[in-house]
């Protein structure tokens, strides 16, 4: 196996016992990096000095017997988490680049336990798209099939994971940004429960969190990343969470299995059969299955879609008219309406976030964990803004992630096998609020049922 290829808890264990050392990791890292990038575009401001100069620190602090937490591990991070020195674009080239006084919250605790920062990775406009596509980065591009799209917000950090550009990625969610790249990608992405990692600026629904190969790998990020920090105004308070010991007894858990949303695209064929192939793996083992009916709504979806919409189109034009000009022309013709809802509209699309969370607790309160697909259908073209590739529909592929965004419950992607053609097919586990260790620990109870999975693809 390659040196970038390892996962972060494995190459700790090969740094404390002088097998390799983070320089060797660097090298062969950017050598892999030089030879995908030109294909995938998933990075942004990679800096190879920069890395190197890192690697050389981290060995001499192995050496001095002074290694932190994720000591010369590789990590990306998205664009939109601020880095110090380096310019936030939000994936758009309406925004001024002007250089970050500070890091944010999550890249404050990577740098801080010792994760070597390779690159910033690509997102669409904003955000508000879940697609590799972007005014102001290229096109990036799934490694599974370089046709196909990553997905998105989170969509480099997606297909960096994917292909192999370290073990760490960090990533945002505010309505399925890292579950759907990750399960589009066939990698694990974890949205943790509103809070528990402190990020700046915070507002509903947002979190940030890991995307990596293996649930291990998700939990060693966590035990960094949930650092308390106070410019989070709604982060949780600090827990002293054991994030190594994901032990669990599957026998006796009882398991909703979600198949159809309520609204939105239907669920394929493909995807269904892994899903509940996936269900029917947890029964074999002793948990009891239970049909979830269908809890939201075409009318809390267009709710939403108000609300957002008004609040894009409030800082877009906002903008200088030349700068509103450069953003990408499907999210200038998405806000668009907002300029003709009246307040009243908007409040009631506000209201429907409560009506969102308060159907996703209470339909999932009677069950340990609920089992449904990432999304209802594997990766779409590559140069499409969404699936259903519409701005007056743009919600239709996100039906089984946003309820968990807006009830603040923690929900990962995990793989879960492979379509016909084979583009990975994710599965979704939800858990209570606040259950994050939890969620983790069925996760990788799920990798153990799943067994092996295809070799990962090479650029």
């Amino acid at each position: 196996m390659n040196l970038h290829e390892h996962s972060a808890v494995e190459l700790l264990a090969l740094y404390a016992r002088r097998e390799c050392s983070p320089l060797d990791v660097a090298r062969e890292l950017i050598a892999h990096v030089e030879r995908c990038e030109p294909k995938l575009h998933a990075l942004w401001a990679y800096d190879r000095d920069a890395l190197l100069a890192q690697a050389h620190d981290s060995q001499a602090r192995w050496q001095r017997g002074e290694a932190r937490a994720l000591e010369g591990v590789p990590v990306t991070i998205k664009d939109n988490i601020a880095t110090r020195g380096t310019p936030v674009p939000l994936g758009t080239a309406a925004t001024e680049l002007l250089p970050a006084a500070a890091d944010a919250p999550p890249a404050a605790r990577l740098r801080g336990a010792g994760a070597m920062i390779v690159a910033k990775t690509t997102m669409p406009d904003y955000g508000m798209l879940s697609s590799g596509l972007s005014s102001f980065h290229a096109l990036t591009r799934n490694p599974w099939d370089l046709s196909k799209n990553p997905g998105g917000s989170s969509a480099g950090a997606a297909a960096a994971c994917a292909a192999g550009y370290g073990p760490l990625h960090i990533g945002t969610d505010i309505g399925g940004s890292i579950r759907l790249p990750a399960g589009w990608c066939g990698v694990v992405g974890f949205k943790p429960s509103l809070g528990r990692v402190p990020i700046h600026p915070p507002y509903a629904g947002r979190v940030a969190g890991p995307l990596t190969r293996t649930v291990d790998d998700a939990a060693l990020a966590m035990s960094v990343l949930t650092a308390p920090d106070a410019r989070d105004t709604m982060s949780l308070p600090p827990q002293d969470i054991a994030w190594s010991d994901l032990a669990m007894d599957v026998s006796g858990l009882r398991l909703g299995l979600w198949l159809d949303a309520g609204w939105g695209t239907a669920v394929t064929a493909d995807v269904r059969a892994a899903v509940e192939a996936a269900a029917s793996a947890f029964e074999q083992a002793g948990a009891t299955i239970e049909w979830v009916p269908p809890f939201t709504t075409r009318a809390m979806a267009d709710g939403m879609d108000d609300f957002w919409r008004m609040r894009s189109w409030l800082d877009i034009s906002a903008l200088p008219i030349e700068r509103q000009a450069r953003v990408l022309p499907f999210i200038r013709q998405w806000v668009a309406r907002g300029e003709t809802l009246s307040g009243t509209r908007v409040f009631r699309g506000f209201s429907q976030m409560g009506a969102l969370r308060d159907a996703a607790v209470a339909a999932t309160q009677r069950f340990d964990f609920v089992l449904s697909p990432v999304s209802p259908a594997v990766a779409f073209a590559a140069e499409l803004a969404m699936p259903s590739n519409d701005p007056e529909r743009p919600f239709e592929h996100i039906a089984f992630t946003l309820p968990f965004n807006m009830s603040e419950q923690p929900a990962i992607a995990v793989p879960a096998g492979h379509d016909a053609n084979g583009l990975p097919i994710g599965l979704q586990i939800a858990g209570h609020r606040h259950d994050d260790l939890g969620v983790l620990r069925i996760a990788r109870l799920w990798e153990r049922l799943r067994g092996a999975q295809r070799p990962w693809p090479q650029c």
